[in-house]
């Protein structure tokens, strides 16, 4: 019976020994380039770039998890509305809360996705180390040579097939200790960021934050544990993984929080602050006295028009009107008639004064 899950096992792992080594190897040939071929930080960096293809591979899922994570801690006043109204009916309350999140487009196993489709890899790379150092067996496209290099590399003199609890010196042991904090710290550190920053002050409360709350210290006593008994070239790869679990959050986060979230304050700060800069009340003042110059500017053009005249007519004026007094009749007598019209203007205009 053995046998036979041991079959299913392998036939499940062998898909996954191709994939991760064909990675890894391919990382490993590139960094070999500058760097020794059987040197521990050579395949320190091939494991990192390993990390760094699967995470890149999982973004679609993890857009999803963060999403799902965000509906589920908006739903959560409505499904304490259904534990209210059907509390005495156990099944019809786990139907309507189904349906709520159907409704919503929320899966609640969708937040677990990204880390279960990891799992399966981890356990490839673990089995891949563990195998090559223990008694050089290759596994996918690792020869021989290649799994009895891997098994064998030592990163400055700490070989990364060893564990906290392989008893191969205080060196190992310190590395190990240093990346199982460093697991434990960063897988904390993540779960607490969505939960400060991403969820609302009303999702804080009830049995899905309580659920959240367990695993925020629950997940990194189980990575601390288990940590002891990880290799150190493992480590490096979960420790990776959630430096970019870490940063990836933050990025989601910072760009698409949730309503209602200390996030999404923060981000309509920043969007505010960044209106003010390119076209707020600064810019704003700015094309207002443009505004205001242009229209002083214009506004004197045409008293200045104006008061041309004023000044000018004093002589215009007479000869104007003493032209206009001598156009009917262009005689003798017309002519004395507009020369004495045009004596008499300037009387006016003193009369005036």
């Amino acid at each position: 019976m053995f046998d036979f899950f041991g079959a299913i096992g392998g036939a499940i792992m062998t898909p996954l020994y191709y994939a991760v080594s064909a990675v890894m190897l391919a990382w490993h040939k590139v960094f070999s380039l500058f760097l020794p071929e059987d040197s521990g930080l050579t395949w320190i960096l091939s494991i990192v770039g390993l990390t760094i293809v699967i995470r890149a591979a999982l973004i679609p899922l993890f857009v999803k998890q963060i999403k799902s994570s965000r509906n589920m801690a908006l739903l959560q006043p409505k499904v304490r509305e259904l534990q209210a109204k059907y509390k005495h009916d156990r099944e019809r309350l786990a139907q309507e809360t189904m349906a709520l999140y159907k409704d919503a487009g929320t899966n609640p196993f969708a937040s677990c996705l990204p880390l279960l489709l990891q799992m399966p890899i981890f356990f490839a790379l673990f089995r891949l180390i563990d195998q090559a150092a223990r008694n050089n067996t290759a596994h996918g496209f690792l020869t021989p040579e290649l799994a009895s290099n891997f098994g064998g590399a030592e990163l400055f003199g700490i070989p990364i097939a060893g564990t906290f609890l392989s008893g191969d010196g205080a060196s190992v042991m310190g590395l190990a200790a240093v990346l199982v904090v460093a697991m434990t710290a960063t897988t904390f550190l993540t779960q607490r960021q969505l939960m400060s920053k991403n969820m609302p002050p009303e999702a804080l409360t009830g049995p899905y934050a309580q659920q959240q709350k367990i695993l925020l210290y629950v997940l990194p006593v189980v990575f601390a544990v288990g940590g002891v008994a990880f290799p150190i070239g493992v480590l490096f790869y979960w420790t990776t993984s959630n430096l970019w679990t870490m940063g990836q959050q933050f990025y989601v986060i910072r760009r698409n929080p949730a309503p209602g979230t200390p996030a999404a304050k923060a981000k309509a700060e920043r969007d505010a602050a960044k209106a003010r800069k390119k076209g707020g009340p600064g810019l704003d003042l700015t094309k207002g006295d443009s505004d205001t110059t242009t229209a002083v500017v214009e506004e004197p053009k045409p008293s200045a028009t104006r008061a041309q005249p004023q000044r000018l007519t004093k002589a215009q004026r007479a000869k104007q009107q003493g032209g206009q007094s001598g156009k009917p009749g262009q005689g003798g007598k017309s002519g004395q008639g507009g020369k004495g019209g045009s004596k008499n203007v300037p009387n006016k205009s003193n009369k005036k004064r």
